[in-house]
């Protein structure tokens, strides 16, 4: 399977920080999940952060968590919050969006969420909800938040591309769970 490989694209200062705090949890299955939960029982209110890492795994970190703490400064396949509900059979996830921004991940990250949640036994909603769209302003170089399909710089006012342009993310070719992804191309 092939995937795309985010970097930090987040303020250096916040990387630094975050290389004390402890990395995300790997919820390898169901139980995983409920144990997590059990143990942050607020993430079932407010949500939490995520990351899939390079090898299409998910981990989970509290809600206020940075990703990059959460990917131990590490690239990732997609980043960020993860809704959950409780129910009788377990916990489910009903909520997922891409808006991390530290690694502002394109859209087409969705792939590797469904991939990790399928390899820890766990059901996808149908889309991001929401779904972020980032883009590096090609004048100013500041990294916008698209909102209503408005693509125009919140800081300079300049036309944004289209397409998905914030870092040198790079394709990966994730072949099985415990395998490493091999680089394949730069974007």
């Amino acid at each position: 399977m092939r995937f795309f490989a985010y970097p930090y694209a987040g303020p250096e200062e916040i990387r630094r920080r975050s290389t004390v705090a402890p990395p995300g949890t790997l919820i390898r299955a169901l139980p995983d999940l409920e144990t997590w939960l059990s143990a942050h029982p607020d993430a079932l209110i407010e949500g939490a952060t995520y990351v899939v890492d390079l090898r299409a795994c998910l981990k989970l970190a509290p809600r206020r968590s940075e990703h990059v703490a959460c990917a131990g400064g590490e690239d990732v396949l997609a980043a960020g919050e993860m809704g959950f509900a409780a129910r009788a059979r377990g916990a489910r996830v009903f909520a997922i969006s891409n808006l991390s921004t530290g690694y502002c991940p394109d859209v087409s990250c969705w792939n590797a969420v469904v991939e990790s949640l399928a390899r820890a036994g766990l059901s996808a909603p149908p889309a991001f909800n929401p779904a972020a769209l980032f883009r590096r302003c090609p004048v100013c170089a500041e990294t916008t938040l698209v909102k209503e399909q408005w693509f125009v710089c919140t800081f300079c006012d300049a036309d944004l591309p289209i397409d998905w342009n914030v870092s040198a993310r790079r394709e990966v070719d994730v072949v099985a769970h415990d395998d490493r992804p091999r680089s394949l191309s730069a974007d």
